[in-house]
This record gives C-alpha cells, structure tokens and sequence, in this order.
C-alpha cells in the first residue's frame, strides 16, 4: 500500500481524478479525519471537506505503483 497526501479543490479536478482511477484495477481509499471513502466514488467524494488536502490510499503491488503514481501526479501535493 502507497499512501500521498492530494489535493482535490475544484469540481473538474475531482473528475479528472476519478477517471484518471477508474482506468486502475485496484482499490483506492481518501481518507479525510475519520472519513474512509471509495477513491473511485465521485458523490462519495463531493462528501468529503474538498479545501484541505486529503490522504489517499493506493492498495497496490511495487509493480504498479510507479504507473499509478505518474498518473496521479496532477493532484499530488509535493512534499
């Protein structure tokens, strides 16, 4: 498991992200306080406090990681 802290402030950045993990065989989990919610649930993530960054939990091998993290860097917030 991978986890990066993103950032999610727009309604077009969440559905970019969405379908950006949409196209992934593998769960994905934002984490916000003691909020888990499906990655690839857009309602579910309209349901989280968009304006503060949010953990996400990428639950994949070393194999695929590096592919997921290229297409996710978009939203991920350097650190």
């Amino acid at each position: 498991m991978k986890t990066v802290k993103i950032s999610l402030n727009s309604i077009d950045r969440v559905k970019s992200f969405v379908n950006e993990v949409t196209r992934f065989d593998t769960d994905f989990d934002l984490v916000s306080g003691r909020y888990v919610i499906d990655g690839k649930s857009i309602m579910g993530i309209f349901s989280l406090n968009l304006s503060k960054p949010i953990d996400l939990n990428i639950h994949c091998d070393e194999t695929t990681a590096p592919e997921i993290l290229t297409a996710l860097s978009p939203f991920i917030l350097k650190q």
